[in-house]
């Protein structure tokens, strides 16, 4: 398909468009700005903050604090034709300021000030005085159209916060956030933070804002990184940016404040504030004399700063004339006829020069293939393969050097692809995902399974670098993926992103992440469909654990080596245990949260596996009508139900899982039903496994097996080999019988773990014997082992067995008897198995050689 034209105009917006598209003109400020996900907007324009802060100034002989009007309005007329379109204040502006501003165009970012320098806690008056000086503040502005939000509070000192404990410094800004938005309901709220307090929690807020001043490119990309994910899926702006003349010189300022602003457009922030607009600043009663930060001096005259700004602006979010690569967007479609032309007018509406759709019917019975011929797109019918299938259906007809995919029920982002592109342009990475939102207006059903565990997420490394990306909202090079072979068709509904992550990562490849490239996903809107998407997910990773069974527990579980972004009871229980770096005495300039690893008993009432947990202690207590002592493990069956409920009632109270507007029977409501999902999730998801043979009694491999004891067996070679590749062999060997094979770490007496169930495997070292001219003899010595959790079992049971039993407790006996009998067959078979396997590789590696 041939290049694409650019985005259709909105003939309401088109007079009050920039030449880039955006809005940034005086039609806009009859709207006030309102957050969608990453960004934020105006009706349905994006809307990219190019701002300078204003202020703070000594008082007139008028007792303003910004001078005669006059003055205000020679600025902001110089604002606006540099191509500025915000503003941000550190007092409360007079009206009249709002009105000149709405007059060129400009929004107000509106600080309220209070004594954030002070021990303000320790004094419950002043509490009480700074929120009413915060409503005060709020209704002095409520309503005008020119407010682009309320700031509720500005660098609180590290110090003041490390004195309160940040916990009492949250409370007390939601405390505030609240009072505001009871002033101004539909304004924004936020509070603007420096890397010294990058530790406070505050998801209430509206956008995420942060005073930055790095001197160094490659460390402002990788703090934006890093502030990108803190602030997940709201906005990020840049509240003050900047370069002090007076000690770099104005050329050095000119340059700085260029790759500043280009710098944090592209790593996808919604907008940044150039401090400052004037040399002219006042603080704490004095004119501050040594500083240079403004684009114009203190007589208002220009810097060359003032046409970098407004150069660099002009190029946001990405400069033009980038030779952007070519990029086939894959859409592959199985009856999703309710929500496929979204998705087609969302693509049609992209920013991007180059690109091409492709829209594989994988069998559809509905209107997907009628809808798909109607629009602009390629059309590809096929009979019902799979999803694998259909993505490498795309993948063989795609033109473009990079290969996105995008479901058939999400919607991009209009810079969607730019994104993905220019992280790709600026990387080596094999392939590049980003986050997928929710549907805010998918219905309050939708709200809660958002707010619910088990959808779509990507899985982080690093900052910038994942584990793992969702298929809805994923690209990669097309030579990648041709040479691991594409998706494996096995998978045909849900499960082959992870196999194609985890392919890639394999061969030494990177996936990238680029926290702007959003697309919406509409969640499922009814109970039953959640229930069977999560059955459907147990049966992928039942498929997942025989291509990959090195990657899962003995219990099933998957382990992940990065950090998974989702919500529920681990996320809040694990925030009691984290460690804020202060540096010595409080002087680091960086105060960051680190995160510990994460405690099992944390995450297992997440875990399918938990239920299976619930059933046998539900067995034991039952077998406690056999035989009365059994009843103590009722107590530990109660705690476990009281466990689970417990969980999903703190996860459904979090503050994104109802609307503020809601009434209390409503609110409720959706907090019951969003309990109910965290419930229901993981047994729907042990339902899927279970079905598709993830289970903890499965067997994996070849299944023979030999007498489970210690021994030991040699290898002659006359052409030499080393260990290393000795082990590889065998464990390739092994690997293609699905044969779940560990490797041992630095510091284990064994090379390879060959499991043959969750209970009992066999493990192997090998010695290598140099006899001259390539000569070699390889020692192997092969032991059984019994897991851990199975020969704690095996124990438990048999002694519940000999104590009913010297009890007379005969039939209690022989129910116990025969499940610790069972448990211990089982062990040794599968200690069998192990080792059968392991000597059946050894061997065929011995014919190779």
């Amino acid at each position: 398909m041939s290049t694409r034209p650019q985005t259709k105009l909105d003939p309401e917006l088109t007079p009050a468009l920039s030449a880039n598209g955006h809005v940034p003109g005086r039609l806009a400020l009859a709207t006030r700005p309102h957050v969608r996900g990453k960004f934020l907007y105006v009706g349905n324009r994006k809307l990219y903050l190019r701002g300078v802060t204003y202020g703070t100034f000594r008082r007139g002989e008028q007792g303003s604090e910004y001078g005669d009007e006059r003055t205000v309005e020679r600025d902001f007329a110089q604002m606006a034709a540099a191509g500025l379109n915000a503003v941000r204040t550190y007092t409360v502006p007079p009206r009249w300021l709002l009105d000149l501003a709405q007059r060129h165009g400009l929004y107000v970012m509106v600080g309220v000030p209070w004594e954030q320098h002070v021990a303000f806690l320790d004094d419950p008056g002043r509490a009480g005085s700074i929120e009413q000086r915060v409503r005060e503040a709020v209704r002095a502005c409520a309503g005008h159209p020119a407010i682009l939000c309320y700031s509720i509070g500005n660098e609180i000192p590290a110090p003041i916060v490390r004195w309160h404990g940040s916990r009492r410094i949250e409370a007390f800004l939601e405390r505030l956030y609240r009072a505001a938005k009871s002033e101004d309901p539909d304004a924004l709220v936020t509070y603007v933070s420096y890397p010294s307090t990058e530790y406070l929690q505050l998801p209430f807020l509206d956008l995420v804002c942060f005073n930055v001043f790095l001197e160094q490119p490659d460390r402002l990309e990788a703090y934006l990184a890093r502030l990108q994910n803190l602030a997940e899926d709201r906005p990020l702006v840049m509240a003050e940016i900047g370069l002090d003349s007076r000690r770099h010189g104005l050329r050095d300022q000119a340059f700085a404040l260029s790759w500043q602003i280009s710098t944090a457009f592209a790593a996808g922030c919604a907008g940044a504030f150039v401090f400052s607009w004037t040399d002219e600043w006042h603080r704490g009663g004095h004119d501050i004399e040594d500083w240079d930060f403004g684009l114009t001096d203190r007589e208002r005259q220009p810097k060359p700063a003032l046409a970098a700004v407004e150069e660099a602006f002009s190029r946001t979010p990405f400069p033009p004339g980038l030779s952007w690569p070519r990029v086939s967007v894959v859409v592959c479609t199985y009856n999703g006829s309710a929500t496929l032309a979204e998705t087609l007018d969302g693509l049609d509406a992209l920013d991007y020069p180059a690109y091409e759709v492709i829209v594989v019917d994988d069998g559809s019975t509905d209107s997907s293939a009628a809808i798909a011929s109607e629009l602009d797109c390629r059309l590809i019918r096929t009979e019902n393969r799979g999803l694998s299938s259909a993505r490498n259906t795309g993948l063989s007809a795609a033109s473009g050097e990079i290969v996105a995919y995008i479901d058939d029920d999400a919607k991009p982002d209009r810079d969607w692809l730019k994104y993905l592109a220019y992280t790709f342009m600026s990387s080596q990475h094999a392939g590049v995902g980003g986050p997928n939102l929710a549907c805010p207006e998918d219905g309050l059903i939708a709200r809660c399974v958002a707010n619910a565990p088990g959808g779509p997420t990507h899985v982080l490394l690093s900052d910038r670098e994942a584990e793992h990306i969702p298929g809805c909202n994923m690209a990669f090079r097309r030579q990648a993926l041709e040479e691991v072979g594409g998706f494996d068709p096995r998978f045909r509904a849900a499960g082959d992103d992870v196999d194609i992550c985890w392919r890639l990562r394999e061969r030494g490849l990177s996936i990238g992440f680029s926290p702007a490239a959003v697309v919406w996903h509409h969640r499922r809107n009814s109970v039953r469909a959640y229930w069977r998407q999560q059955r459907g997910y147990g049966a992928a990773e039942a498929d997942l654990e025989r291509k990959w069974p090195e990657k899962y527990t003995t219990g099933g579980h998957v382990t992940w080596r990065g950090r998974l972004y989702g919500d529920g009871f681990a996320r809040k229980s694990a925030r009691r245990r984290w460690r804020i770096y202060y540096g010595t005495w409080g002087s680091g300039p960086f105060q960051s949260i680190y995160h510990p690893e994460g405690r099992m008993s944390e995450f297992m009432p997440l875990l399918p596996e938990w239920y299976l947990v619930i059933g046998g202690l539900a067995f034991l207590s039952a077998a406690g009508a056999l035989w009365t002592p059994l009843l103590v493990v009722l107590p530990l069956l109660v705690a476990a139900i009281a466990g689970t409920l417990f969980q999903a009632l703190l996860s459904a109270l979090k503050p994104q899982a109802v609307s503020a507007g809601s009434s209390r029977t409503r609110e409720a409501g959706l907090r019951g039903l969003t309990a109910g999902l965290y419930l229901a999730q993981p047994l729907a998801r042990l339902v899927g496994r279970l079905r598709a043979g993830l289970t903890p009694w499965r067997r994996r491999g070849a299944g023979r097996s030999v007498l489970p004891i210690p021994r030991s067996c040699a290898l002659w070679s006359e052409h030499g080999k080393t260990a290393e590749g000795r082990l590889s062999s065998i464990e390739t060997t092994l690997k293609k019988t699905s044969t779940a094979v560990i490797r041992g770490g630095d510091y284990d007496r064994w090379d390879l773990e060959v499991r043959g169930g969750p209970l009992g495997s066999a493990r192997l070292l090998l010695a290598v014997e140099e006899h001259g001219g390539g000569r070699q003899l390889a020692r192997f010595r092969l032991w059984p082992r019994v897991s851990k959790a199975g020969g704690m079992a095996v124990i438990f049971v048999g002694a519940l067995f000999a104590a009913s039993a010297l009890s007379g407790a005969w039939a209690a006996a022989a129910l116990l008897g025969g499940a610790a009998l069972l448990l211990a067959l089982r062990e040794l078979q599968e200690c069998a198995t192990g080792i059968a396997a392991a000597v059946e590789a050894i061997g065929l590696t011995a014919e190779e050689s």
